[in-house]
């Protein structure tokens, strides 16, 4: 059990008068000590809140600095680093700009008595000339869905009883709900998690009644149109360069049908998330049922074209994770850096000293990938620079892993000789990146997808029927592969309805990275 720390009483009028005194004579032992136990119990206090203000970091690294130097210059080193370069400000601070509302509609708006080239009526001598847009934004809030009543004037003929009813305005649809209706319910429920109840009590308050049978009807029909679309990513993930795969449970009350090959005591049903990397694209799927990860993985690897350089498929080290692959398939197995890291981080309390280097170690990785990244480096490039940089590292831990089994510097039954043997059992598939070109470091792509159908089992607990779970997947996949390529899933769901009949006949002319070539330029 860790020994309790001594209570410290700060009292900050005895701090002052030892501080006015050591203005005029020498301070004794016992009011250094007064103030050495002070400071520190302060200085510890701070640390322990974790505070990030300058002034707090300033006392922990040795004291207050004056804001201005001798000569009235203000902030002349504060804004250095310690390489000497100004700290960058983090990314996600800050008011929005215009720019940001790409959802919005914009309004041009003009001067109402001025125009470009006009006389200035202020030195009656100059001409304006136009300057950039000053903007306005103006968010209103309003119902998901909203409804028009159209009230048609109705005539009849008092003698032959002939009905004039006006005609609707140009724009009115034969259908009483608009496709952008599906979109919206699908978005809220299998996007953000909201059940279709919640919808409903919404849509009641709102005054525009949208009951939970009637949404489940709209996106059950809408999914016909959106159908074609999400066997096309599937075609297309099954080409990728990088398959990310993993489970998380889901129930589905009605059960589900078993293939003959699965063992009769099997009962678990899964939710598959898999995040594919195809060429500068990446498609994310989703697929629900009695089969793992391995086995869906391994069903969609059967479309994937003969003569393609294998393809890395990125998992945690679980055996349900293991494809069965298809004749004529090659792939090549990594497992996730971020898992085994894991093995390390749930026994540091006890083995505190040997975990810290393997995690300090771990994080040198990671570090060398980011910059990596920043230097924006090709597949081949990024595993060249690991390969220098970040193979040292890899091999010094697994030299220093292997001696402490070796001479039995560590038990091997005990946390950390399990996190030992779990990584060097593993040790190919988790250095995968410094072997072969793209190959990450991690699952952890598809870990953040999966987040999405834990959002929607964690609010509407369960599918009702096998055939809804399909439906969540085929719009949890769309949704989720609009986001990964910054594409609005709303927008996109309803062109896709809007055209159907095009989509049907070509389906990869409509994926979202490239249906806006397919309408007109006025509207993409």
């Amino acid at each position: 059990m860790r020994p309790r720390r001594p209570r410290v009483t700060v009292d900050v009028k005895q701090l002052n008068e030892i501080v006015d005194k050591a203005d005029k004579e020498l301070l004794s032992s016992e009011e250094c000590d007064v103030l050495r136990v002070s400071i520190n119990a302060m200085a510890e206090r701070i640390s322990s809140q974790s505070r990030t203000s300058e002034k707090a970091r300033q006392l922990l690294q040795g004291g207050i600095q004056d804001s201005s130097d001798a000569d009235g210059e203000q902030g002349s080193d504060a804004a250095a680093s310690g390489d000497g370069e100004p700290k960058k400000p983090r990314p996600g601070h800050g008011r929005n700009g215009a720019s940001v509302y790409g959802g919005a509609r914009f309004v041009t708006v003009g001067h109402p008595d001025y125009a470009p080239k006009c006389r200035c009526v202020g030195c009656e001598k100059g001409k304006l000339y136009e300057l950039t847009a000053k903007t306005l934004v103006r968010i209103t809030g309003m119902p998901p869905v909203q409804a028009v009543v159209y009230q048609l004037q109705n005539l009849r003929c008092n003698l032959c009883g002939q009905l004039y009813p006006a005609p609707p305005p140009d724009g009115v649809g034969d259908e009483k709900y608009d496709a952008t209706v599906a979109s919206m319910i699908a978005q809220l429920k299998y996007g953000s998690g909201m059940t279709f109840y919640r919808i409903a009590a919404l849509q009641q308050q709102m005054g525009v009644p949208l009951p939970a049978t009637t949404q489940w009807e709209l996106v059950e029909e809408a999914a016909k149109a959106l159908e074609p679309v999400y066997d096309e990513l599937t075609r297309q993930a099954a080409q990728g360069e990088v398959l990310h795969h993993d489970d998380t449970s889901v129930r589905i009350l009605d059960g589900v049908v078993r293939p003959d090959t699965q063992d009769e005591d099997r009962s678990g049903i899964y939710t598959t998330g898999i995040v594919a990397k195809v060429g500068a694209h990446q498609v994310a799927l989703y697929i629900s049922g009695g089969q793992h990860a391995g086995e869906n993985i391994s069903d969609i690897l059967a479309q994937r074209a003969q003569g393609l350089q294998p393809a890395v498929l990125m998992s945690d080290a679980l055996a349900a994770n293991n494809p069965k692959l298809p004749p004529g398939v090659e792939t090549l197995m990594g497992n996730c850096l971020t898992h085994g890291r894991r093995q390390f981080v749930d026994v540091l309390d006890n083995f505190p000293e040997a975990c810290h280097h393997v995690i300090v170690e771990l994080g040198l990785i990671y570090w060398h990938d980011e910059q990596a990244q920043e230097k924006r480096l090709s597949p081949q490039e990024r595993m060249q620079f690991h390969q220098e940089h970040s193979g040292p590292v890899m091999d010094a831990l697994k030299a220093w892993m292997s001696e402490q089994l070796e001479k039995k510097l560590t038990e091997p039954n005990s946390g950390l000789g399990k996190a030992i043997n779990y990584f060097l059992k593993r040790w190919d598939r988790l250095t995968l990146f410094l072997r072969f070109p793209g190959a990450p470091l991690d699952n952890n792509v598809v870990e953040r997808a999966l987040k999405r159908a834990v959002l929607h089992r964690k609010n509407a607990l369960f599918y009702k029927t096998e055939h809804g779970a399909a439906v969540g997947d085929l719009y949890m996949s769309l949704i989720h592969t609009c986001e990964l390529n910054k594409v609005n899933s709303f927008e996109y769901m309803t062109v896709l309805q809007r055209h159907a009949a095009k989509v049907k006949e070509n389906p990869g002319a409509w994926l979202p990275w490239n249906y806006h070539l397919q309408l007109p330029s006025d509207s993409a």
